[in-house]
């Protein structure tokens, strides 16, 4: 009666951390390029009772019989999906149809720590450099910082090459924003400010070399990359839906769970009192 007790602990355990990464997903329903997450069980090890045995010409065979131990996290797994598109008609506002990811930093330069991330609200600062909401640096395919003349127009292109023109419409310098293909996204882990970190499972796509990020893009930005779309973001792809649904399973597995530790302490009570 005690294993039951265990299971039950360990069942609310469980159901307690997806409620948690429910709450975090629901939360950020409405953030932009935030990828929702989800909580896999798994059984934990089973006691054996009693072993198989094969069958004989004299007689049949038996099964295995085995008493499991409860549940425990599998794995929780961000779900790289994308989410909906918003026009926003900002020239600076970009989005990345297919996969990939916007390259960014703190100190100017890959060197100087970078980061991944979808959420392509970016503005031009008092300097001219492109940056994102909490100003750090959006790197272009040679890993430097991508900087906007005072008085000059520019438009991003379906490539990622950003034309800069002088005041009399001529070109006079081009960029292209790095897009990063990673081979295994969920790999790779959350920083927080729609920020994430190269994992050592996560593995960046074609010249990954000794792990580094590739700060690259195809020529013509090919849909393994993806194409930019300037004037839209890309919202949260946190289906609502889905996250109720599973918020009520979780709830009613929780209070299963509970139930079971009541009914072991019930029991454990009755044995207690054969001895008055």
């Amino acid at each position: 009666m005690l294993r039951s007790m265990y299971s039950g602990v360990s069942g609310m355990k469980g159901f307690q951390t997806k409620l948690d990464v429910i709450g975090n997903n629901i939360a950020n329903v409405n953030t932009t390029g935030f990828k929702s997450s989800r909580v896999m069980f798994k059984d934990i090890l089973s006691q054996t009772s009693a072993g198989a045995t094969a069958p004989t010409d004299e007689r049949g065979g038996s099964n295995i019989k085995q008493i499991g131990l409860g549940v425990s996290i599998g794995s929780i797994d961000t779900l790289h999906l994308a989410g909906s598109a918003m026009t926003t008609n900002n020239p600076t506002d970009l989005r990345i149809d297919g996969d990939g990811f916007f390259a960014v930093s703190l100190g100017g330069d890959a060197a100087g720590g970078t980061f991944l991330t979808r959420a392509g609200d970016f503005h031009v600062d008092g300097a001219g450099n492109l940056v994102n909401s909490d100003g750090m640096f959006v790197l272009n395919t040679e890993g430097e910082t991508i900087t906007i003349d005072q008085g000059s127009s520019f438009s991003i292109g379906s490539n990622g090459i950003i034309s800069i023109r002088d005041a009399e419409g001529a070109v006079t310098a081009d960029n292209q924003l790095a897009v990063v293909v990673i081979r295994n996204p969920e790999g790779l882990e959350k920083a927080g400010g729609n920020l994430y970190r190269m994992g050592v499972n996560a593995m960046a796509g074609d010249d990954a070399g000794d792990g580094a990020v590739p700060l690259g893009a195809d020529e013509g930005g090919n849909a393994s990359r993806g194409a930019i779309v300037a004037g839209q973001l890309e919202m949260s792809n946190v289906d609502l839906t889905d996250q109720f649904t599973e918020m009520i399973t979780a709830q009613r597995g929780f209070q299963a769970n509970s139930r079971i530790i009541t009914t072991s302490d019930e029991v454990l009570q009755e044995v207690v009192n054969l001895k008055r």
